[in-house]
């Protein structure tokens, strides 16, 4: 069931609301609770039931393994019970995920023709994966202190968060499921997650979907090595850029917002990542739990800054990798999180060279800063390039026609445009050709797109700055003037439901 659909918006989302908060009024939370998880498993086997076999094991069996990991044991016994948890956790995601990707590879080197038979991934397994691996960490480390059962279940099901996160904490939400003002009808609670969702739904369903008709033909083209241009190739990689922030910002904030009406406190998931200033600040802003998560399980886990300055950059490279092949079984995937892997170690390296060599101050003037912020997002959409396309062959083409290889070309209105510099320019080797399919008016429709959401995704303000804003308070204007955020709210949410008729998928449902 799609966040962006009919039957969840009209349906599902009021139908469990109801009942949650009629069961709450009468105290009894354990019901409530109850319906909670029976609604998130409804929710989750909504695409396939088979899934739910999936998802019920892996509950039981951490919450088995976290409960004796939480009793006073010996150490190595504790130690023995934890790598035994997590090693039957990746086990199974690695043959939902991996296992055909591995097959195959080992096949083409042995020139054989054995396959496995397709195995289909079930959905969210990436994520409730890694949510009950820290949950077993944090039992190892006595830092769990609740082993209810049913509380365990809404900790995993809880179905805003349960496709495509925020990766929360065990000790992030359940406590707050504690707390009686959670089970009864809040207006302020219900009116803030009602205008985040629709702030998020306007990303996916305007934005994201918006966006990537000008991204698919290009990387489709890429694919087949089709002849693209150098404006097709920055048009198709810098439409993907946008639509995978607006659909995976936009989903997090519809999550946000859901768990909100329940009175539920969810992590901030994104904060403007393409305002970063660097590669180490875009992952202080990019899929924020995630990039925690790798950084407290597996960084450290692997020693960090600790051991010394080249074991801290061979750290990091090996957590972003490891990143790139959480994302995907995949080549292109791997090197994503390569890609990453260098540029957070040059990131590191050149900030040593900045302060500890140079002894250049912390403050930057308005030039380095744009360069910085340039610098960045270039190398965030040559990475994201290989995270999209299929193979890398597709990927490496657009990269190159992006850097100039393919010769620089120019809009095809232009030609009859330029005049006397028509001559001058095809010997200095510029082509006209039209982006995203040759036309003149879709090349004008792409760069509308772009710019447009590129205004929105690097100079405006984020739905969390939006919502705290001098001028649009949630928490002011709900109580001092509700009509205005429900005058907004009910607009945007009808220009939405006018654009609702063609339903898409969320881009991070596929990791």
């Amino acid at each position: 069931m799609l966040f962006n659909s009919f039957e969840f918006i009209f349906f599902f989302l009021p139908i469990t609301l109801a009942v949650f908060f009629w069961i709450g009024k009468r105290n009894h939370h354990q019901v409530a609770i109850s319906w909670l998880v029976l609604c998130s498993l409804f929710f989750y086997g909504w695409w396939n039931s088979a899934y739910l076999t999936l998802i019920l094991f892996s509950m039981l069996f951490n919450y088995a393994f976290g409960v004796m990991l939480g009793n006073e044991g010996s150490k190595r016994t504790n130690k023995i019970l934890l790598i035994l948890g997590v090693g039957i956790n990746l086990g199974l995601l690695g043959y939902y995920k991996y296992a055909n990707f591995f097959i195959g590879q080992v096949s083409s080197l042995l020139d054989s023709n054995f396959h496995l038979h397709k195995i289909i991934l079930p959905l969210a397994i990436s994520f409730f994966t890694f949510q009950q691996i820290a949950y077993l960490v944090d039992a190892y480390r006595k830092e769990t202190k609740e082993y209810n059962f049913l509380h365990y279940c809404l900790f995993v099901t809880f179905f805003p968060q349960l496709i495509a996160g925020p990766i929360v904490h065990h000790k992030e939400m359940l406590p707050q499921f504690s707390k009686n003002v959670v089970y009864k009808f809040n207006y302020e609670h219900m009116a803030i997650g009602i205008t985040i969702f629709i702030i998020g739904l306007f990303k996916k369903v305007i934005l994201a979907d918006g966006v990537a008709i000008y991204a698919t033909p290009v990387f489709n083209a890429a694919e087949i090595d089709a002849a693209l241009t150098f404006f097709e190739a920055w048009g198709g990689a810098l439409a993907y850029t946008l639509q995978l922030y607006f659909d995976f910002s936009g989903y997090s904030d519809m999550a946000i917002g859901i768990a909100y009406m329940f009175g539920i406190k969810l992590p901030i998931n994104f904060n403007s990542p393409y305002k970063a200033t660097s590669i180490i600040d875009f992952w202080r802003r990019w899929h924020i739990t995630l990039s925690r998560f790798l950084r407290d399980y597996l960084y450290f886990a692997l020693g960090g800054n600790r051991k010394g300055s080249i074991r801290r950059y061979i750290n990091l490279f090996l957590t972003m990798l490891l990143g790139g092949i959480w994302h995907g079984a995949g080549w292109t995937f791997i090197i994503w999180g390569m890609l990453h892997g260098a540029y957070l170690m040059i990131n590191h390296a050149w900030r040593k060279i900045r302060y500890d060599i140079l002894k250049c101050s912390n403050n930057i003037n308005l030039f380095e800063l744009t360069t910085a912020k340039i610098l960045t997002m270039f190398a965030v959409s040559i990475s994201w390039v290989y995270f999209r396309a299929d193979s890398i062959s597709g990927a490496n083409h657009l990269v190159l026609t992006m850097l100039g290889f393919n010769g620089i070309s120019l809009p095809s209105g232009l030609e009859t445009k330029i005049g006397a510099l028509l001559p001058q320019l095809q010997q200095l080797g510029f082509v006209f050709n039209g982006m995203f399919g040759g036309s003149s008016a879709n090349f004008g429709e792409g760069i509308i797109w772009i710019t447009l959401c590129s205004i929105i995704a690097i100079v405006m303000p984020n739905t969390q700055q939006i919502c705290n804003s001098k001028f649009f308070n949630c928490r002011v204007l709900i109580i001092k003037n509700p009509y205005i955020p429900g005058l907004i709210s009910g607009s945007l949410f009808f220009y939405i439901f006018i654009h609702l008729s063609a339903e898409a998928e969320f881009l991070y449902f596929n990791f």
